[in-house]
């Protein structure tokens, strides 16, 4: 198994969207790229612990690529919104990649320069690409929060 961490807005759609994909086996949504040990929902709502909420996919490698999870990232989200997706506004809703080695950092990179370079988006792609930090899982009543409600047709 390998794992792959996306930020990509609001956790709950990102999540969904990935916990429906053929070859992950694990979801877990959470924190990370912040200042604040073990925050929680509420603190990262502040908009001051520097966290992102993120989604954190345990997937199996011989039947989904990291190559693909990145194109549904890319694809199910607008990268060229800084510090926001749709109506939620804050730094914890920044697109952003965290890559757990200098495979997946090639991998994130090229596919955003190939975005970039599609003219698919008329603003630049503003996705951040950094190094992995620690995963602060979000409080249980946030994991897999659209599944638990009967809300698994929504999408990023």
């Amino acid at each position: 198994m390998a794992i792959a961490t996306f930020g990509a807005g609001c956790f709950w759609g990102v999540e969904e969207t990935f916990r429906t994909t053929e070859g992950v086996t694990d979801t877990a949504v959470g924190y990370m790229g912040g200042t604040t040990e073990k925050p929680t929902y509420e603190e990262v709502c502040t908009d001051k612990t520097g966290h992102a909420e993120v989604v954190q996919v345990t997937y199996d490698p011989d039947v989904v690529s990291y190559d693909a999870l990145v194109d549904i990232f890319f694809d199910n989200h607008n990268p060229t919104e800084l510090n926001r997706q749709g109506p939620d506004v804050g730094t914890q809703y920044r697109s952003a990649v965290f890559y757990e080695d200098e495979g997946q950092k090639e991998v994130a990179e090229a596919k955003k320069a190939a975005l970039q370079a599609s003219g698919r988006f008329k603003r630049d792609i503003v996705t951040e690409i950094v190094p992995v930090q620690t995963f602060w899982a979000a409080e249980e009543y946030h994991q897999q929060y659209l599944l638990k409600r009967g809300m698994t047709s929504c999408h990023i």
